[in-house]
């Protein structure tokens, strides 16, 4: 049986955000057009909505909800940036999860909106909004998840908001240098040319948040330190913002030993994916160690992405749906912990 066909026009009063809602030549009303089947004709500064009883409603608050998130970036005195196609997805995504999580008044409010020297930052999933606001809000946070659910860039961008509101002096950023080993005498090269390669991710995150000239400025004054995990040992790292990625590559010892750097007026990010482990066969990572010893420690927090949260292109989210059917989710549960 058919579903019974619908109709449904909006009107947006502020004509002017109409350019950002649409995308370039209306590629984000073509994305929602082949996402949900629907059909979109937009009139001066209103749009019908054609599909059928279930598509078109969707179709509606997705739109409302983008249009939302830019109207309440201008009314903060901001002007909104264009919408990108993963906003679009991801403001999909928060539809189609409805009561099961995905308030489309929550996608909207922008209420964890990162403010960085470029261009601000928005969390795209639920899961991503709960992560940024454990970051914001206590000293220890674990981000355990898949490939491109933003762990790290988010870290990173919490990170940079911090030091713009001058709530930290600096940002460290630590990942294991060779896999697990840290054998960089072997690497040819001056130091920052040995690890350089392995922290790459952690620069591209940065680049992406700062003008360059003020990353390189940063990093040679001290604000910004990009370093080995092996480098954290002996020192006492306070009014910073420290990240770990990669995690679940590092050992035990070498976890505990940078979990007790943390200083005073310091944050910590620790992400990794533990269906990922680069070790030995035989090596206990020390993510998943960490995740077992510190569940019920107060001040710390865990956040799980899933293959739903991935935001890189649709055809990664793909990919992680296929590994995780063959091989099952290797992620802890609250149970397993």
């Amino acid at each position: 049986m058919s579903a019974e066909p619908a109709s449904i026009q909006l009107e947006f009063h502020d004509h002017s955000l109409l350019p950002l809602l649409f995308g370039e030549h209306d590629r984000n009303l073509t994305r929602i057009e082949q996402k949900l089947n629907v059909s979109l004709a937009p009139f001066g500064n209103t749009l019908r909505i054609s599909g059928d009883e279930a598509s078109a409603p969707a179709a509606q608050k997705t739109l409302e909800a983008l249009y939302r998130r830019l109207e309440k970036t201008r009314n903060k005195g901001r002007e909104p940036w264009a919408l990108e196609l993963g906003d679009v997805d991801a403001a999909m995504a928060w539809v189609a999860a409805g009561d099961g999580g995905g308030d489309v008044k929550g996608f909207a409010a922008g209420e964890a909106v990162l403010e960085t020297w470029k261009r601000p930052i928005n969390p795209r999933s639920l899961n991503q909004q709960l992560y940024v606001r454990a970051l914001l809000e206590h000293e220890l946070v674990f981000g355990l998840g898949p490939a491109g659910t933003g762990k790290t860039y988010l870290a990173v961008a919490v990170a940079a908001a911090m030091l713009k509101a001058k709530r930290v002096d600096r940002i460290i950023l630590s990942r294991p240098a060779v896999e697990a080993g840290e054998r960089l005498g072997f690497l040819p090269g001056d130091m920052k040319e040995k690890v350089d390669p392995y922290l790459r991710p952690l620069y591209d995150a940065l680049y992406d948040m700062m003008p360059g000239e003020q990353v390189e400025r940063r990093l040679a004054s001290g604000e910004i330190e990009v370093a080995p995990l092996a480098f954290m040992r002996g020192r006492t790292l306070a009014n910073a913002f420290v990240i770990l990625d990669e995690a679940q590559n590092t050992t035990p010892t070498q976890m505990k030993m940078f979990l007790t750097r943390l200083g005073e007026n310091s944050r910590m990010a620790v992400t990794g994916d533990l269906s990922q482990v680069d070790l030995p066969l035989g090596n206990k990572s020390g993510l998943r160690d960490a995740v077992e010893a510190l569940d019920s420690v107060e001040g710390v927090a865990f956040i799980e992405f899933t293959a739903a949260d991935v935001v890189r292109h649709p055809l990664v989210t793909r990919i992680v749906h296929a590994y995780n059917r063959r091989e099952g989710t290797l992620l802890p549960t609250k149970e397993s912990r």
